[in-house]
């Protein structure tokens, strides 16, 4: 029995992590999530001073004229843009702006997310993400040296 609950514990820490995690990395204040669909990174400069999102996913996304985001939960809301662009592989679209209010407040105030470019539409899990929201606007109000 004993090597039941090892073995499920190895498979338990080997599993991919999901979990959302704010940190300073370079003088960038982060916010990173890994979900079963995505690769979501938030990163905040302070020296433009600019905010951006990347998704990453494991197929390309498609060519598209609008990028959204839904947030569902207690403060609902839909955002837009079509300032979004590709990577050269297509896999990461990213948005940068000097503005982030409403997507941090759709990621630490609603429960999920639905990404979408064209045809392609892929949920986030914000389990968890409320925490880390509020030390990824810790950090971004931090002075700096």
């Amino acid at each position: 029995m004993s090597r039941i609950l090892s073995l499920t514990a190895l498979l338990l820490i080997a599993g991919p992590a999901q979990a959302w995690q704010a940190g300073l990395v370079d003088g960038l204040c982060t916010l990173d999530h890994s979900g079963e669909e995505a690769e979501v990174r938030l990163t905040y400069d302070p020296s433009l001073p600019e905010y951006t999102i990347a998704i990453r996913l494991a197929e390309p996304w498609p060519e598209a004229g609008i990028f959204a985001m839904r947030f569902d939960g207690p403060r609902g809301n839909t955002i837009s843009t079509a300032r979004h662009v590709l990577s050269g592989d297509g896999r990461t679209l990213s948005v940068s702006d000097r503005g982030f209010g409403n997507v941090l407040d759709g990621l630490e105030f609603n429960t999920g997310a639905l990404a979408a470019a064209g045809e392609r539409a892929v949920p986030i899990d914000l389990d968890g993400a409320a925490p880390e929201v509020a030390a990824f606007r810790a950090c971004i109000t931090m002075p700096t040296a």
